[in-house]
């Protein structure tokens, strides 16, 4: 019945966000306008992503945002992949306990970014 799921992550600036995620692997696949976009998709191994533009008085950056879990494959090799491209530092990992891989209390081995709004990214494996 159910086929997929593809979560909205508000943006303060979708072209930004856009340019985040292409620096994590993902690739724009849809954008509602290339200069000014309010709506974007993105795709990473058939994994997909929409963003939202969102005006800054219908959210506190870093308060209440969403958080988006992907399952992935080698939690270590895309930390690793990551850390090459740049996009590991405080700015995207903060300073909490899964800023870099580790085995969690609930059974996971994962780790967890911010994207530029606030939005939580964690990629796990169940252990």
């Amino acid at each position: 019945m159910l086929e997929s799921v593809q979560p909205v992550l508000g943006s303060g600036d979708v072209n930004r966000s856009c340019k985040f995620y292409e620096q994590l692997g993902f690739e724009v696949v849809f954008r509602d306008d290339k200069l000014a976009p309010k709506y974007a998709a993105i795709v990473r191994e058939g994994v997909d992503l929409h963003l939202q533009w969102q005006s800054p008085d219908q959210f506190v950056p870093g308060l209440d945002r969403p958080t988006v879990r992907f399952v992935v494959h080698d939690v270590d090799a895309l930390y690793a992949e990551f850390k090459s491209r740049g996009m590991i530092s405080p700015k995207t990992t903060g300073h909490g306990p899964w800023r870099a891989p580790g085995n969690t209390p609930w059974h996971t081995r994962e780790f967890h970014l911010r994207d530029p709004d606030g939005n939580g990214l964690h990629f796990y494996r169940a252990l």
